[in-house]
This record gives C-alpha cells, structure tokens and sequence, in this order.
C-alpha cells in the first residue's frame, strides 16, 4: 500500500507513556510538569540554526537554565548574554525575570539578537518582550513545538502583527529534555514531539517561509 499502511484488527499495545510522547502532551499533570518549565534543549538545535541564519556577534539567551544553548553559542564564536529567573548549575551573566525587564533596566547596553528556548506556558509572552527589546533588524530565534502555530490567540495577538520571517521545522526528532535529563530521555524510547525554530527579524512584514533542516 506504499508509504501509509493500514494494519486492521491490531490492538493497541502501547501505555500512558506512550500516548504522551505522542501527543507530544505537556501538562497531563501539575506534578510532572517542571515547576519553573526548565525542558533543555539539545545543543544540536544551535548547530541546525547557524546552517541557516546568520546571527549578530551578540545574543542574549533569557532562558538560559543549565547553559545547553548559550554554551554551544560560545563555543561557535559568539558573545552570549545568558541569565535566567533562577540560578541552576550554570553561571548566569545575572538572574532576570525576562518578562519584567525594560530596556531602561538592563545590565548591558550592546545591540543584540535573542535566541532561546523559552518557557512553553508563556511562549508567546516572550516572543512579543523579546521583540519590544530588539533593534529594528534584529532576529528574535525561539526553540518551540510545531503546535505553537495553532491557537486564536496567539494568531490575534502575535501572527498577525508580527509574523516570523522563516520557521525551520526539524526533520529529524531534537531532544528537549525535562531538568537536562536527556540520558533520562534516551532511555525512555526519545521524543516524538516535532519542533522548529521560529525565526522573527524585527520590522519583517511579509509573508512567512517555512523551510526543513
């Protein structure tokens, strides 16, 4: 039947497990979910973006958790602002609440791109402060599930008044890890949720391209 084979009579065989990681689901309990929403992301996404965009000298990481993607932004050239709204394992320029900063209130006055990998239940709210804080022509680089393209809200209040220029959308599966547990990950059979970089340039008013990597 070619590549989409119908198999009848077949029992589901899986587990609560399962459907989760297919789902790709995040908030099935209040008490699995990660209390500050710290899912790190393989350094692997920051080598797939830097094959397609070409990024300012400097970039501020604000949700920089143990350092998984500032630290591979170092070691490919880059001067990375990194803080976070707590400390962890890794050394932060400084501890921020990203949502609550002004550009009047910031440590360092350099022009910047942002590239992270922001908390998923409050994505879109860091989108639109990460794009209130960039220079006209500056990238606004978020690490986020392909189901962020869905929702009213986020189409009223983000999509429609500041459409991302290019979403690359991962070809192969990227980890992102609860905690930085990606060992943890592996074990448990990987991810099955699929992801892309949504990439904004500030000022940008066409119309979006979406590209694979």
């Amino acid at each position: 039947m070619g590549a989409l084979e119908v198999v009848a009579n077949k029992d589901w065989t899986g587990n609560g497990n399962s459907i989760y990681k297919t789902l790709g689901a995040s908030n099935h309990t209040d008490k699995e979910r990660e209390v500050n929403d710290f899912y790190a992301t393989s350094p692997e996404a920051i080598d797939k973006l830097l094959e397609v965009e070409n990024l300012y000298d400097y970039i501020w990481e604000p949700a920089s958790g143990e350092g998984h993607l500032a630290k591979r932004l170092r070691e490919r050239g880059f001067k990375v602002y990194a803080s976070d709204i707590i400390k962890r394992s890794f050394k932060l320029n400084e501890i921020k609440d990203f949502l609550k900063v002004s550009p009047l209130c910031l440590s360092f006055s350099y022009d910047y791109d942002i590239v992270t990998n922001p908390p998923y239940k409050c994505a879109k709210e860091f989108v639109l402060k990460a794009l209130s804080l960039v220079s006209e022509g500056r990238k606004v680089c978020m690490f986020l599930k392909l189901t962020f393209l869905e929702g009213k809200s986020r189409y009223k209040e983000l999509f429609s008044k500041y459409p991302p220029k290019t979403i690359y959308v991962f070809s192969e599966r990227i980890m992102c890890a609860k905690n930085g547990d990606f060992e943890g990950m592996k074990a448990g059979g990987g991810s099955a949720v699929a992801y892309a970089w949504f990439v904004w340039e500030k000022g940008f008013t066409g119309d979006t391209i979406v590209k694979w990597i």
